[in-house]
């Protein structure tokens, strides 16, 4: 089948980043012109190379710079018409020079900035975590503020961050066979594959519909509590797990007592397993809409299709954050 030449220039910045090499691929493939800012030091990293290369046989126009180059970002922005930034959560106040950016240059019809995470308007951080959705709040505003015409992609949890392969708890000391879970593990959350997350983004590029509006990838068939989603991997590997729930009173008490980025990624989770935050409000026509809804054309692989696929995916990430506190790593 041949893909549909679009007309709409994307600019991905971060697009080496964990997220963004997902964004990149899925706008070539649309049949975006897209363009990947990259600095020039990425080129010769050796553990880029392979991103690299993969751009390169997608023909992506690869323009060297970055963000804190102000007048090269002027210009790289003047020759598109989209920005997609996906910068880390260490880069998120830097944004701020991609935002001074768009506002010189004048002819963004749509910037996307980093999220791909929780809604940060339905927020119950605490510690490191409120801090992160706070940040980006303020961004949110500033960006409204500013009168860019955005969309905010709230994507919940990426399924190769939130469930770490085998290979990557080998080290952890408890043995595998058991599991931790936060409260008691009823509460809904959403696990999306990357590339579905990026597909979705892309579908909305030249959507007058989620103009100035949130995507909320929130598909029935990936959202699913804490047991189910450990029942789910019990059905496909045929193990059995020792399931043991910590209250939200322990789990307060480990985020003060952890070390930065273990206790963040612990309120983070905190705020989803506990809190509720990626079920517990109504997507509104007014606020956003749901991307499967949204686009049912779209092919996204659900949470059972994912562990068929990908047998050495384990819903282990506490353990995992639990282990690194206690290694001192």
């Amino acid at each position: 089948m041949a893909i549909e030449v679009m007309t709409t220039k994307i600019l991905v910045i971060g697009g080496t980043g964990y997220m963004g090499k997902f964004i990149v691929e899925a706008s070539v493939k649309a049949g975006y012109p897209t363009f990947a800012l990259i600095r020039e030091s990425t080129l010769s990293n050796p553990r880029k190379s392979s991103i690299i290369q993969n751009f390169k046989n997608l023909s992506v126009n690869i323009v060297l710079g970055d963000i804190y180059d102000h007048e090269t970002l002027v210009k790289v922005i003047k020759q598109v018409d989209v920005v997609i930034s996906t910068v880390s959560h260490t880069q998120l106040t830097d944004q701020y020079k991609i935002l001074a950016a768009i506002k010189e240059a004048g002819n963004i019809k749509r910037f996307f900035p980093s999220e791909f995470g929780n809604d940060v308007d339905q927020n119950h951080g605490v510690n490191e975590g409120k801090n992160l959705f706070e940040t980006k709040v303020k961004f949110r505003r500033d960006v409204e503020a500013a009168g860019i015409p955005h969309t905010y992609v709230v994507a919940n949890f990426l399924t190769q961050h939130f469930l770490p392969s085998m290979s990557q708890l080998m080290h952890i000391t408890s043995t595998l066979d058991t599991i931790i879970i936060l409260g008691d593990g009823n509460t809904k959350s959403t696990f999306n594959p990357e590339e579905g997350v990026a597909a979705f983004t892309i579908k909305t590029i030249d959507d007058p519909r989620t103009l100035n509006k949130i995507l909320y990838i929130r598909p029935t068939e990936n959202t699913l509590s804490y047991n189910d989603l450990i029942s789910l991997w019990e059905k496909e590997t045929r193990k059995t797990l020792k399931r043991v729930y910590i209250s939200e009173e322990q789990v307060l008490k480990m985020i003060q007592e952890s070390p930065y980025p273990i206790n963040m990624g612990l309120a983070v989770c905190l705020a989803a397993y506990v809190k509720g935050d990626h079920t517990n409000f109504e997507i509104v026509p007014s606020i956003g809409f749901e991307a499967s809804k949204l686009y049912p054309e779209v092919k996204y692989t659900t949470m059972d299709e994912y562990f068929q696929e990908n047998h050495d995916r384990t819903p282990f990430y506490l353990n995992w954050l639990l282990s690194l506190n206690v290694n001192g790593q």
